[in-house]
C-alpha cells in the first residue's frame, strides 16, 4: 500500500488504486516488466507453472528449477485470481541441496518457491496468508529461499529479494512491539465468530470461552464434569430438582464475588428470544425453559432456576436429564457479567472490558494475529493452573497452521483440519501425531426450504450416490469410519439404525421421480463450505460424483468460518458440509439437533412425527425404551426425510511432544481444558 518511493520503488507506487494483486496481472511493460506481460491469458500462477525457459525468460539461458519437471510437486499455497496452486511441479533434483522448510523433523516433504507459504507470525500481512515477525530473520530466509533468485531467475531476482528484503525490514520493525512468547502457543483453526458464551457456536470459540468462564461444572482432562463454581450439590430422589452450593472463593475478574443471581441472569439471557441464541435449546431441560424462549410465557419467575440465597442455587428440571451436570459444563451455561454487558452491550468481550470467572483473563486480541490468555489471579482453584500465558493463533489454512508447528513456532496443533491432509500417512509415523475417535460426525444439510432440496426424493437420490469409503480412503486419511447414521455407534449405550446404503440406481430412479430424469431440468445449486484444505476436497470429489452419477452440476462456494456460520444459520444456501461433536454421551446430543425450530437445525426441516418422537424419549423413565425411540426418530431423519446426509465419524487428531507437554487426555468429547495442561518437569 506504498504510496511513495521512499517507502518503496515497485511500479504501482504513486498509481491510486494500484495493489500487488493488480501488478501482478498487469498488461503492458508500462505497467510492469514481467516475462508474462502482454501475453493475453498468462497470470503468476501460469507463469510458475511453465514448461520452458523460453515461457518464463526469454531471450535467458536459465530457466528457473522447475522449468521442464512435471513429475512431481511440492505443497504450496496462492490466493486471488491466480487460484491456488496445490502444487508447482518441481523436481526433486531440482531442489537438491536447497531444500526449504520442511514437514518437521522428518523431513516429510518441502515447502518451496514463493511467498505463496511463508511460516511468518505477527501483524504483517504477506500473500497466501503468511505472518511477518517473530521468526529469527536467518533462520527465515535460510527456509523460504529454496535457490538464489538473482543467480537462478534474472527476471525477477531483484523483485523476488526484494520481497524477502521486505519481509526481513517487517520483522525488525515489529521486534520492538511483538510479545515475549507464551508458555504455550496453539493452533486453534478459524478466527473466532464471538467470545459471548450465549452467542457461541463453534469449536474454536468454545475452546477460548472454556479458559475465560467457568460454570457449576468444568470438564477435566478426561472430558468428565467436577466441580468448578459449584463445590458439591444434591439431587432429589425423582431426579428432576438439583441444588447446586457455590463455593465463597470463586470471584469474578473483578475481585466480585460470583454469585447464584449471576447464573440466574446469565440464564435468562441465553433463553430471552431477543438474544438469539442458536443454543437455547440447551436450557429446554428446564422446567418452562422451551415455553420462555418460543415465547409462550413471559415471566421468568416460572422457569425452573432461582437463586435461594447468594450461594444457592436452585434448578428445577422438566424431566430427569442424567447428563445435566454434563451441561452445566457446556459453554452455553458459562455465566457472564451481567454489569459488564449492561456498561459495554456492544464490545463487552474486548481486552480490558472483559470481566471473566475462569482460569484465564483475555490479555489481549489482535484480529487475525492471536489471542493471548494470562493466567487469573483471582481464580480459586489458580495453584493447579501451571500455564502462565497461553496465545491461540487463528490459522485456518493446513499448510501454513502445520509449518508453524513444524518449525516451533506453536507448541500443539489441536484440529485435523489443520494438518495436510496429503501427508498424513507419512505424519502417522511421527511419535508427536495423536489420534483417537470421540463423538463427531461430518455430514450434509440440505436446505429443505429451497427447491430442489425441499423435496425428499431428491435429498435422498443425492445421498444414495455418494461414496462414504471413498471419501475416508482418499481424503480424509486418518482413519475414519464412514457413517451411516447420525450419531456415532456406540454413544451412551446407543446401537443406531443403518442409513441409506449407496445406491446409484435407486438414486438416479429417484432424481426421476421428482422431476429431472439423467439430471435434465435440474437448477443450478452450490455447495456451500468453510475455508480448508480438508473441506475443499471434499467438496470437489462430492461435486465430481453428483455429476457422474445423477448427472448434475454443482457449483463449489468456499467461505470463512464467519460468515459461513452466519449463511448456514440464516439458510442462505442450497446443500453444505457441517460437523457435530457431542456436547455429552447420549444420543440427545446429536438427535435433539433436529426438532423444529432448535437453533442448530439450520436445514428448515420441520417434522411433528419426529418431534413427538424426541419429546417422548425426554420422558421415556425406561432407558432401553428410551434408545428405542431414538432409534425410530434417526430412521425418520436419515434414511426417509434425508434433511442430512451422514459421512464420516470424526478422529480426533493432535500434534504435541508427550514426552515434555502433559494434561491432554484422548476423550469422546475432543475436550482439552487449557488449564488441565503443564510443561512436564524441565521441559519448558
Amino acid at each position: 500500500r506504498a504510496e511513495s518511493a521512499e517507502q518503496n520503488d515497485w511500479p504501482w507506487v504513486g498509481k491510486p488504486g494500484w495493489t500487488l494483486s493488480r501488478f501482478l496481472r498487469a498488461e503492458s511493460a508500462e505497467q510492469n516488466d514481467w516475462p508474462w506481460v502482454g501475453k493475453p491469458g498468462w497470470t503468476l500462477s501460469r507463469f510458475l507453472r511453465a514448461e520452458s525457459a523460453e515461457e518464463t525468460s526469454p531471450g535467458q539461458s536459465v530457466a528457473p528449477p522447475w522449468v521442464g519437471q512435471k513429475n512431481s510437486g511440492v505443497p504450496c499455497k496462492g490466493t486471488g485470481k491466480d487460484r491456488e496452486l496445490s502444487t508447482i511441479p518441481v523436481s526433486p533434483s531440482a531442489l537438491a541441496g536447497r531444500t526449504p522448510l520442511v514437514f518437521g523433523t522428518q523431513g516429510v516433504a518441502p515447502l518451496a518457491l514463493g511467498w505463496f507459504t511463508l511460516p511468518f507470525q505477527g501483524g504483517g500481512r504477506v500473500k497466501g496468508g503468511g505472518r511477518v515477525s517473530s521468526l529469527h530473520p536467518q533462520k527465515t530466509l535460510a527456509s523460504i529461499a529454496a535457490w538464489n533468485p538473482i543467480e537462478n531467475f534474472p527476471p525477477i531476482g531483484n523483485l523476488l529479494l526484494s520481497v524477502l528484503t521486505l519481509l526481513l525490514c517487517l520483522f525488525l520493525a515489529g521486534c520492538g512491539s511483538s510479545f515475549p512468547r507464551a508458555d504455550l502457543v496453539f493452533l486453534n483453526g478459524a478466527e473466532p465468530e464471538t467470545l459471548d458464551p450465549a452467542l457461541i457456536t463453534g469449536q474454536p470459540e468454545g475452546r477460548i470461552a472454556d479458559a475465560l468462564f467457568e460454570g457449576l461444572t468444568t470438564f477435566d482432562a478426561a472430558a468428565k464434569p467436577v466441580p468448578g463454581v459449584a463445590e458439591r450439590w444434591e439431587i432429589s430422589p425423582d431426579g428432576r430438582i438439583y441444588t447446586f452450593h457455590l463455593r465463597p472463593e470463586a470471584r469474578w475478574s473483578n475481585g466480585e464475588r460470583v454469585t447464584a443471581e449471576d447464573f440466574v441472569r446469565s440464564w435468562r439471557r441465553v433463553l430471552e428470544p431477543a438474544t438469539g441464541s442458536e443454543y437455547a435449546s440447551q436450557l429446554y431441560h428446564l422446567h418452562n425453559g422451551r415455553a420462555f424462549n418460543q415465547g409462550q410465557i413471559s415471566d421468568f419467575a416460572q422457569v425452573g432456576v432461582r437463586a435461594l440465597d447468594p450461594a444457592t442455587l436452585e434448578v428445577t428440571l422438566e424431566n430427569p436429564t442424567p447428563y445435566f451436570l454434563d451441561l452445566c459444563a457446556l459453554v452455553t451455561l458459562l455465566p457472564v457479567h451481567a454489569a459488564t454487558l449492561a456498561r459495554f452491550p456492544d464490545d463487552w468481550t474486548k481486552p480490558g472490558k472483559l470481566v471473566c470467572n475462569g482460569a484465564y483473563l483475555l490479555a489481549d486480541w489482535r484480529i487475525n494475529d492471536r489471542i493471548r490468555l494470562a493466567k487469573n489471579p483471582l481464580y480459586w482453584n489458580r495453584d493447579k493452573v501451571a500455564l502462565r500465558t497461553v496465545d491461540i493463533l487463528p490459522i485456518s489454512k493446513a499448510n501454513t497452521a502445520f509449518n508453524f508447528y513444524a518449525v516451533g513456532q506453536a507448541d500443539l496443533l489441536m484440529d485435523k483440519g489443520l494438518v495436510p491432509n496429503q501427508l498424513l500417512d507419512e505424519l502417522k509415523k511421527r511419535p508427536d501425531f495423536h489420534a483417537a475417535p470421540f463423538l463427531g460426525v461430518y455430514f450434509l444439510r440440505f436446505n429443505c426450504t429451497r427447491p430442489p432440496f425441499n423435496d425428499p426424493r431428491v435429498r435422498r437420490a443425492f445421498a444414495l450416490v455418494i461414496d462414504k469409503r471413498l471419501l475416508v480412503d482418499k481424503i480424509t486419511r486418518a482413519g475414519e469410519k464412514p457413517a451411516q447414521s447420525l450419531t456415532p455407534p456406540g454413544t451412551g449405550g446407543y446401537e443406531p439404525p443403518p442409513g441409506l446404503a449407496r445406491d446409484p440406481a435407486q438414486a438416479r430412479a429417484l432424481l426421476a421421480q421428482a422431476g429431472y430424469p439423467g439430471g435434465k431440468g435440474f437448477p443450478r445449486v452450490s455447495y456451500l463450505y468453510s475455508e480448508g484444505e480438508l473441506n475443499e476436497g471434499l467438496a470437489v470429489e462430492l461435486q465430481a460424483m453428483f455429476q457422474r452419477e445423477l448427472g448434475v452440476s454443482i457449483d463449489l462456494q468456499r467461505q470463512e468460518w464467519k460468515v459461513y456460520l452466519r449463511s448456514m444459520s440464516s439458510l442462505d444456501y442450497d446443500l453444505c458440509r457441517a460437523s457435530w461433536v457431542g456436547d455429552y454421551n447420549d444420543p440427545n446430543t446429536f438427535l435433539g439437533c433436529f426438532v423444529t425450530g432448535d437453533g442448530n437445525n439450520r436445514t428448515g426441516w420441520s417434522n411433528p412425527r419426529y418431534d413427538t418422537l424426541l419429546a417422548e424419549a425426554a420422558r421415556a423413565p425406561d432407558p432401553q425404551r428410551r434408545l428405542g425411540i431414538f432409534a425410530q426418530a434417526e430412521r425418520l431423519l436419515v434414511s426417509e426425510q434425508a434433511p442430512i446426509c451422514p459421512l464420516y465419524y470424526y478422529v480426533g487428531i493432535q500434534f504435541y511432544d508427550s514426552s515434555r507437554l502433559g494434561g491432554i487426555q484422548a476423550n469422546l468429547l475432543d475436550e482439552h481444558p487449557l488449564k488441565a495442561m503443564f510443561w512436564k518437569k524441565g521441559e519448558h
